[in-house]
């Protein structure tokens, strides 16, 4: 490809490759191709002018040129947009509709004749009106009502500049609570999506192979079992299972899915297994998926926004009482329409959404996915914090650090038959078994049969006839009743102190025991002492692990408050007490065990590396595996309502000076709209504002 430099200075190269060189789509795949190349920073394409900026580090110009140079104008790939060029195209389109408004409000206005004038001014306000006329019919006296009031004022007084200018500050604090709500909207479907890799595809011959997602294809059958998300649209053809079909239709309850059930992308497993055969694949269903999750996120407003908005309604009567009265005393209507021109509605009704929508817009920037504005508010007023153990306090990647067989089993048949069992699941450590066979070259085929997952901390199959479980202490001695002699009592506890144990039990015997070095998080210690400063009062572990487990973990992060050998039923009761001791309560978890008690929580918080029903159930997902996040998070919470507060003192003071000098006759009815209206946006841009500094902010006030 043909191209001009245009700019080569400190890292940016702006380059010109002719007016429509490519299309808009094959201006997204430039941009994501070179984006994905090493010490790329970043791309933006202009597909009018055949533009391309690319910022780098240093070292790769030579490089990026090449590139760019072997582009062929007739090959070139099409791409979808980015999170980041979506992002920054909705704020290209909101800097155009503003500059737009401002030149036809201001330049193209002033040059039209006056019955012009009148005339648009006129079919303007039959929008608002027809709104007003709206909201009087269904029997509600609101802010739409009081808008169409004072614009009929203004026209009554035969002072239609008022009137245009109400109706232009209004169409303005639309397009800026629009713009909000787009851009979050951006955001968060980025965040949502559904990240599914590889799936286990089922042949002919009742293997099960994994298989990329992007080669699979309609027809095909794949299997999903217990705390997997379901990839693809389909229709059930074997097995049966519960599945959680909240993200689709908002119910929380799991409903049953058999042989000619239809299943949707997104869903989630939460008992049993099934094969689909696959009715629609990635590229169809996955937006429908994040569409569906951004609504019900938009729904799920927060208490306070809730209470703004019935406030904001409510306040309008009093409005008009207000005015009415001015002009029953003085029978100035100039007066009582100056009162009508101000309430205090409009800005806390505006206001209060965009900080919350700003927030989780926000959480979103920094990896941190919320469902809706209700968990912020519960965030911040929670005074106790839940953690499960693995995968959550401890590293995202525990490793094996013993195996130890019983005869007849060997060393190398005990850990291959248990990464044979393992690699269906997610659980970290599952998936610590899996890596540990592998690094050992122990390879295995499919051996047993159909794997179920038993929610109490255990897997069952069948392996050559005979029964094969791998699970917990509890689940393998205490469910199943597989007795361990005093001599392999004797050997496990000199052998494996302090670890995290699974049990692989053979028919109706002990095989060998598995000990998983399960380290904290390097940065769970800090974590636990910021939470603390933070106004959680009880940090509390709890796990299903072993108690020497339990306790080694809790010593060296911080809590003193622990509970070892939990089933996920008594996570969830404890849950349940907890919030009925008058405690709000957030649950950290990753596994299928921690569903329940992430479902129980009055915020439930998901980490990066957690199974796909723990991320399904959870308010809040992480989507790195840093635990500051729940610092990050509490710090967010708080200062949303802070900021909320201080909105509603300023609202309430500056709007109560505007009515007094209304009814002093120092303010016309004119200027009281607009310093309201201005005031209106002001506080809802400034609620827009970042929340928490930013890294580069923190540097400069440290240097």
């Amino acid at each position: 490809m043909k191209y001009e430099i245009v700019y080569d200075a400190w890292g940016r190269l702006r380059l010109r490759c002719g007016q429509y060189a490519f299309s808009k789509k094959q201006g997204y795949g430039i941009e994501s191709l070179l984006s994905s190349e090493k010490g790329v920073t970043e791309v933006q394409t202009n597909c009018v002018n055949g533009g391309i900026l690319v910022q780098y580090e240093e070292g790769n110009r030579e490089r990026i040129l090449d590139i760019i140079s072997g582009l062929k104008r007739g090959e070139l790939a099409e791409a979808e947009p980015s999170s980041e060029t979506q992002l920054r195209e909705i704020d290209q389109q909101f800097k155009k509709s503003l500059v737009k408004m401002i030149v036809r409000r201001y330049v193209i206005r002033p040059l039209l004749p006056a019955p012009v004038r009148l005339l648009t001014t006129v079919v303007k306000a039959l929008g608002y009106w027809r709104r007003a006329a709206v909201s009087l019919m269904q029997g509600r006296l609101d802010v739409d009502v009081l808008d169409g009031a004072s614009i009929a004022a203004a026209f009554i007084q035969r002072d239609q500049k008022t009137a245009g200018s109400i109706m232009f500050l209004l169409s303005v604090s639309d397009l800026l609570e629009d713009y909000t709500h787009r851009r979050m909207r951006s955001a968060l479907t980025q965040s949502l999506a559904v990240n599914v890799d590889s799936v286990w595809l089922c042949n002919e011959d009742e293997t099960e192979v994994s298989c990329p997602i992007e080669k699979v294809a309609v027809g095909d059958r794949i299997r999903v079992r217990s705390g997997s998300v379901i990839p693809l649209d389909g229709t059930v053809t074997e097995g049966e299972a519960m599945v959680n079909e909240s993200s689709m239709t908002g119910e929380p309850l799991a409903v049953q899915r058999r042989p000619g059930s239809s299943v949707y992308a997104g869903t989630v497993v939460e008992e049993g297994s099934i094969v689909i055969s696959v009715t629609a694949l990635a590229s169809d269903t996955r937006i429908n998926k994040i569409i569906d999750l951004i609504d019900q996120s938009e729904m799920m407003k927060a208490g306070v926004q809730c209470r703004a908005e019935s406030l904001a309604d409510s306040i309008v009567p009093f409005s008009f009482l207000g005015a009415g009265l001015v002009f029953g005393f003085t029978r100035n209507l100039t007066k009582a329409l100056s009162v009508l021109m101000v309430d205090y509605s409009c800005a806390i009704k505006l206001c209060t959404p965009i900080s919350v929508i700003s927030a989780m817009r926000e959480a979103s920037n920094k990896k941190m996915v919320v469902k809706g504005g209700k968990y912020l508010e519960a965030f911040a007023k929670a005074n106790t914090i839940v953690f499960d153990k693995t995968g959550t306090l401890t590293a995202a990647c525990p490793r094996v650090s013993k195996v130890y067989a019983f005869e007849p089993y060997s060393r190398n048949e005990v850990l291959k038959i248990a990464a044979c069992i393992e690699e269906h699941f997610p659980h970290s450590m599952a998936k610590a078994v899996v890596r540990q066979a592998q690094k050992e070259n122990l390879r295995h085929e499919e051996e047993h049969s159909e794997v179920e997952y038993v929610v109490a901390h255990g897997v069952v199959t069948t392996m050559k006839g005979r029964r094969a479980l791998i699970g917990s202490r509890h689940f393998i001695v205490e469910d199943e009743q597989i007795q361990i002699t005093e001599e392999q009592q004797r050997l496990i506890d000199l052998e494996f102190n302090g670890c995290s144990l699974l049990y692989l039990a053979i028919g109706d015997e002990l095989a060998g025991i598995i000990g998983i070095d399960d380290p904290p998080r390097e940065d769970a210690p800090q974590v636990i002492q910021k939470l603390k400063k933070c106004g959680f009062k009880n940090l509390i572990m709890m796990t299903g692990d072993s108690e020497s487990a339990a306790r080694e973990v809790s010593r060296k992060v911080g809590i003193t408050q622990w509970y070892s050998q939990v089933l996920p039923e008594d996570k969830s009761a404890m849950i349940e007490r907890l919030k009925a001791e008058g405690h709000t309560v957030i649950m950290v978890g990753d596994g299928v065990n921690d569903s329940p008690a992430l479902a129980a929580a009055d915020v439930s918080v998901a980490v990066k590396d957690g199974s796909d029903i723990a991320r399904e159930v959870a308010d809040i997902t992480f989507l790195t595996s840093d635990l500051e996040h729940l610092v990050v998070m509490r710090e967010l919470s708080e200062k949303l309502f802070l900021r909320i507060e201080r909105n509603y003192r300023f609202i309430l003071t500056f709007n109560t000076g505007l009515l007094l000098f209304g009814l002093l006759g120092i303010l016309a009815p004119s200027a009281t709209a607009l310093f309201h209206n201005v005031s209106t946006m002001g506080i809802s841009a400034l609620s827009m504002r970042p929340f928490l500094e930013s890294n580069k902010d923190k540097k400069k006030l440290t240097e």
